[in-house]
């Protein structure tokens, strides 16, 4: 049995959805079943309660498993969260855990110097000594988390970031999904580490001109400072921790500038990479205001998810 954890998430309900779609069965862990309504009724996907921090909840999820994809939120709780699934799931004979990690497209950035990338070095280290075998996941930037602009988008047909000329090299979590899909089923993996971008290094300017051609509204792109992008973040009510974690981030970003286009993990599985115009496209009821996204989550108290 194959599980994922963080099943209500982006991408791991895009891994669950890739399951589903390839007709492989699947158990999917959520803290809040709830909220796992979106997974519900999908073919072959077996939906578990459990809470990562607290193992006396995991003995269902992790019964009879041997593979694991290991997500969970961002937040500050990230470390320990991670570090007790894997001394559970070790507990439990997992025999391979597959770590959703990740790794800034920007040439130049440091992941030990930020908490929110450097909780994710400091993980690894720790699955690196658990004794299971290991696979690390490392995708850049989202191309979903460009849903986070809609608000402006619609009310201003503006894209407001404080990057400057940046260019990143977001990639589609479909795409991880495919990838992690192939890693989860198939043999060979372990101690791989797979890098992921998406195929184009872009500015805000080129992002918001393929935004706007999908919608077939005008989108332009505007520069804005950091304070004032905290405080909007603040005002559509991201925890502080978060808004902390972004700031740090987006300055990096800022500073360095330039980003590389790594296709090796694409072509490793010979999945086709899209292109942010692709994913425009097929989001443009979002983009335009009409359709429904997952908005940043709130998370537990004090973990910033």
């Amino acid at each position: 049995m194959i599980l994922i954890t963080g099943a209500n998430g982006r991408p791991g309900s895009a891994v669950v959805r890739e399951f589903a779609r390839r007709g492989r069965p699947v158990r999917a862990l959520v803290r809040e079943p709830a909220k796992a309504e979106g997974l519900r009724g999908l073919p072959g996907v077996e939906i578990v309660h459990g809470d990562m921090l607290w193992p006396e909840t995991l003995e269902p999820a992790l019964a009879g498993v041997d593979r694991v994809l290991m997500i969970s939120g961002a937040g500050p709780l990230m470390l320990e969260t991670q570090c007790t699934f894997i001394d559970a799931a070790v507990r439990a004979s997992v025999g391979h855990i597959v770590k959703f990690s990740g790794k800034d497209s920007t040439d130049g950035f440091d992941n030990e110097r930020f908490r929110s990338s450097r909780s994710h070095e400091q993980i690894q280290r720790y699955l690196y000594a658990s004794g299971a075998a290991w696979t690390v996941l490392q995708p850049s930037q989202f191309m979903h988390v460009y849903f986070e602009e809609v608000p402006d988008i619609v009310a201003s047909g503006e894209l407001r970031l404080p990057l400057g000329d940046t260019t990143l090299a977001p990639v589609d979590i479909d795409d991880i999904a495919k990838v992690a899909y192939a890693v989860l089923t198939t043999p060979g993996h372990e101690g791989a580490i797979y890098p992921m971008t998406g195929p184009e290094a872009l500015t805000m300017t080129e992002a918001a001109r393929h935004i706007s051609d999908a919608i077939g509204k005008p989108v332009r792109y505007r520069d804005v400072s950091l304070e004032d992008k905290q405080r909007s973040w603040t005002e559509a009510g991201y925890p502080a921790p978060r808004v902390t974690a972004f700031g740090q981030l987006f300055a990096e970003r800022r500073r360095l500038g330039r980003s590389t286009v790594d296709l090796g993990t694409h072509e490793r599985f010979g999945v086709e990479p899209t292109t942010f115009a692709e994913f425009a496209r097929r989001h443009a009821g979002v983009f335009r205001g009409d359709d429904q996204y997952i908005v940043t989550p709130a998370g537990r108290p004090g973990d910033g998810t």
